[in-house]
């Protein structure tokens, strides 16, 4: 009777499975209930053999089963079996992902990665130092319009005086005209000192110099401003693979769920009679085979963490957390999304760029592309320096002013001696013609070499105007394609889920096989992988188009800054510190 007693309570178990599910299908008519009766009826008059009888697990108490809603996500009902698996199953306890904790990673909205990324970046902050250099250098070339002045002095003791020889005519006038004599000249102590200075009054090569120099300056701002694009650029997509891999996690964790929940069902529908051991043992070999990917999964959001705090300049140990989900964004509905998925959509240069005509983004490309504008400051800078070169060809006419002060003495040092008498001034005033006459044709040449370099920036131009219109053309493809695929792929979600609900109930009923169970839920897995996909694609897509036209959201007033010097490389933004405004955790609250 005992054994009567149980089996009917397990039968009753196993017709509530069928019942459940057919109800959450819409499978509810009147007949369903006659079903289960039916069912029930059955089971009764018939006994199980004892290899139904028994069950894999009989020391389980019936307990609360997670049944999986139609959106995916799981509720607790009341159902049979046990609702977490059995320590021999070996399955994983719910991880930090899927209780939406980081762990030690503290996260941010996208902005602020690319803000702070944008002031500790490594790379950003040598394109920063080559901005300084060039201004130097247009100080330095400023430097070349005014008078230039140097000062010398000198002091030498002479340990023997110098001596020369001279006729002895001069001292003896009856002296042979061919004898000489030694003379000393000098003093112990002979004391130097002199001011020279000197003005350019006219020099071409001084004036074109200067306009050379900033022509560099202007090229060096540039190319912070390309380094800033890509350093931002880099930061997004760093930011969307943090998402990406975390979305990865959480497919793989719903996945494991799922098993889990039908390999409790089937338990239970083999403590009923109603499914064989050798389902339960597939399913089991299934959850074995799932349950390793969440580790490697997990792995994969740890490593893109470090690479998107290596982008923001964190630290060599730090880890960066990103809000928002790729799964919940609706590209179609922009009001259903969550504010963090909201910020991520508009965080953008070109925000609906689908709806531009390709040629408007061009001539954006073509105005606002940084490597097409630093090819032009390459070419004035050459078109400069082909100046510069021909002005060496040109006279040039300076003034100058020397004056000197000479002292000798014998004896101890005194300072430019003990009396005026031992000291004497000079002074001149003058101006001075160089006029280049023949140099081997060496100066003709550095000119045709400045000639050559301007005709190869022309052609870089030309090629990257070329590449810029195709990089738009494709990355506006990849956009749209994207977009559409995002659009299509979440009714395919939402298909599949339906196609799982309806497989597994018909298997807990006996109409389908436990394979078609695991080939719905292959696809449901695929396609939730493939929404996710086709979101990030899309992302990374927006973050690419902004590049590829020039103008990428949050960078142009931070290199306003730097080229103002308001923010420097030595000022790193420290997200510990106290009211940095980088993080979201001060918003928490908010949501």
């Amino acid at each position: 009777m005992m054994l009567e007693s149980q089996w009917t309570k397990e039968m009753w178990k196993g017709a509530l499975v069928f019942r459940r599910h057919a109800l959450r299908l819409g499978r509810g008519a009147p007949g369903s209930g006659l079903l289960v009766l039916a069912a029930a009826t059955l089971m009764i008059g018939t006994r199980a053999p004892a290899v139904h009888g028994q069950a894999l697990h009989e020391t389980v108490s019936p307990q609360e089963s997670p049944v999986l809603r139609s959106d995916g996500a799981l509720s607790a009902q009341v159902g049979l079996g046990e609702s977490l698996p059995s320590p021999e199953s070996g399955a994983q306890a719910p991880t930090q992902e899927a209780t939406g904790e980081y762990g030690d990673a503290r996260p941010y909205t996208l902005e602020s990665a690319v803000g702070i990324a944008l002031r500790n970046n490594r790379q950003l902050a040598v394109s920063q130092y080559d901005l300084d250099v060039a201004n130097k250098q247009v100080s330095e070339a400023y430097g070349a319009l005014f008078p230039e002045i140097d000062g010398f002095a000198s002091l030498q003791r002479n340990l023997e005086l110098p001596s020369a020889f001279l006729p002895r005519i001069f001292i003896d006038p009856d002296a042979d005209p061919d004898d000489l004599i030694a003379v000393t000249f000098g003093a112990d102590n002979q004391w130097n000192a002199g001011l020279a200075l000197t003005q350019p009054l006219f020099d071409a090569g001084v004036f074109v110099g200067v306009g050379t120099a900033g022509s560099f300056r202007n090229l060096a701002r540039e190319a912070l401003r390309g380094s800033a694009q890509g350093v931002a650029t880099a930061t997004r997509i760093a930011y969307l693979n943090v998402l990406l891999a975390q979305e990865a996690v959480r497919v793989t964790q719903n996945s494991i769920e799922r098993v889990r929940q039908t390999l409790e069902e089937t338990r239970a529908l083999n403590r009923a009679g109603l499914a064989g051991s050798y389902d339960v043992l597939r399913l089991e070999v299934e959850l074995a085979n799932i349950e390793p990917n969440l580790r490697r999964a997990q792995n994969e959001v740890d490593e893109a963490r470090r690479v998107l705090a290596i982008e923001m300049g964190l630290g060599d140990t730090a880890s960066a957390a990103a809000f928002g989900e790729l799964h919940q964004i609706d590209l179609a509905e922009g009001a259903a999304n969550t504010e963090d998925n909201l910020a991520l959509l508009a965080f953008a240069g070109v925000p609906e760029a689908t709806t531009f005509d390709y040629e408007e983004l061009e001539a954006v490309a073509l105005s606002n592309r940084t490597d097409l504008q630093q090819a032009r400051l390459q070419r004035d800078l050459e078109e400069a320096r082909v100046k510069y070169e021909r002005t060496q060809l040109y006279p040039s006419l300076s003034g100058f002013f020397n004056w000197g002060l000479q002292a000798q003495e014998n004896g101890a040092l005194n300072f430019f001696g003990e009396n005026p008498d031992q000291r004497f001034t000079t002074s001149a005033v003058g101006v001075q013609l160089d006029v280049p006459l023949f140099s081997g044709a060496r100066r003709w040449n550095r000119v045709e070499q400045r000639k050559i370099g301007v005709r190869q920036a022309e052609e870089r131009i030309g090629d990257l105007r070329q590449r810029a219109a195709n990089e738009v053309v494709t990355v506006l493809s990849n956009l749209t394609e994207s977009r559409s695929r995002a659009e299509a792929q979440r009714q395919a979600v939402s298909q599949a889920q339906r196609g799982f609900d309806i497989v597994t109930t018909e298997y807990l009923a006996g109409t389908q096989p436990r394979l078609e169970v695991t080939v719905a839920e292959l696809a449901l897995r695929q396609a939730e992988q493939n929404y996710a996909l086709a979101i990030y694609d899309y992302l990374v897509a927006q973050a690419q188009l902004d590049l590829a036209v020039g103008v990428v959201p949050a960078v142009d007033p931070v290199v306003e800054a730097m080229i103002e010097g308001d923010i420097r490389p030595e000022d790193r933004v420290d997200p510990d510190a106290a009211g940095a405004p980088v993080s979201n955790d001060d918003r928490e609250g908010d949501r």
